[in-house]
């Protein structure tokens, strides 16, 4: 019994651990909804993979990496903003992935699915999530310098561009852990709510991490653990309790 709840619970706090980091971030790059629309170059891949019959969440992935190095590529390219580049990829992607993605399935890679992981699937996520954390919390600091001042982080000997896009690959991969259990429409709210939440709770970087780390893994257990009883998809459950969590907030912020 403990082996299956390890199992059944080691991905989904994984998930929520690094969808607490990295959502910290793009809560402060003021990428809200664009980190929301950018889980949605997933769907070409799932489509694509369902097609070649092959694993979805591998053609989700291989979307969401090929879509932010082209993001990154044009940004960097053209000095368009981030938000206009992943709102235009964001687009073409949802209606390419609509069209390639059967009715049935689609479904699945919207909103996710409840079935629990494989034992390779396990280990390759906890993989990815340790990778994921420990890019976060080693680039913590050189990531906020490069937010509040490009200029200055370059004069500190921060490598920008490579930093940028080491973001977005962590941000993707996130996402990527998330496509079994939310699905690419609430993936990105499970990324921006806790973060919003301990954004006006804590002080300093450091206690917003920790604090949107706890918000989403309370979120996360709290909507699994109720999907059996409620006889609802886990998915929705967590993002309506990391909602519920985040109103509850407003009452106890901090005052400047």
């Amino acid at each position: 019994m403990t082996a299956h709840l390890l199992s059944a619970f080691a991905l989904p706090i994984a998930m929520a651990v690094c969808a607490g980091l990295v959502g910290s971030f793009a809560v402060m790059r003021r990428m809200a909804l664009a980190s929301d629309a950018m889980s949605h170059v997933a769907l070409p891949g799932i489509g694509i993979a369902l097609l070649l019959h092959l694993n979805p969440l591998l053609g989700g992935i291989a979307a969401l990496i090929l879509g932010v190095v082209l993001i990154w590529i044009v940004e960097y390219r053209t000095r368009i903003p981030t938000e206009a580049i992943i709102g235009v990829v964001f687009s073409a992607a949802l209606a390419i992935g609509s069209m390639l993605t059967p009715g049935e399935e689609l479904l699945e890679a919207l909103f996710g699915a409840q079935r629990a992981p494989s034992l390779a699937e396990t280990v390759t996520g906890l993989g990815m999530a340790s990778l994921i954390v420990g890019f976060i919390l080693r680039a913590r600091h050189r990531l906020v310098l490069a937010l509040v001042s490009s200029d200055l982080a370059r004069t500190a000997g921060v490598n920008v561009p490579r930093l940028d896009l080491s973001y977005l690959l962590a941000f993707v991969l996130t996402v990527a852990l998330g496509l079994r259990y939310l699905g690419i429409l609430l993936m990105g709210s499970l990324i921006i709510i806790p973060a919003a939440t301990a954004r006006h709770l804590a002080r300093g970087l450091d206690g917003m991490l920790i604090t949107a780390v706890g918000f989403a893994v309370l979120a996360t257990l709290i909507g699994t653990m109720a999907a059996g009883p409620l006889r609802q998809p886990g998915g929705p459950l967590i993002i309506t309790a990391a909602a519920v969590l985040f109103i509850m907030s407003l009452f106890f912020r901090r005052r400047d």
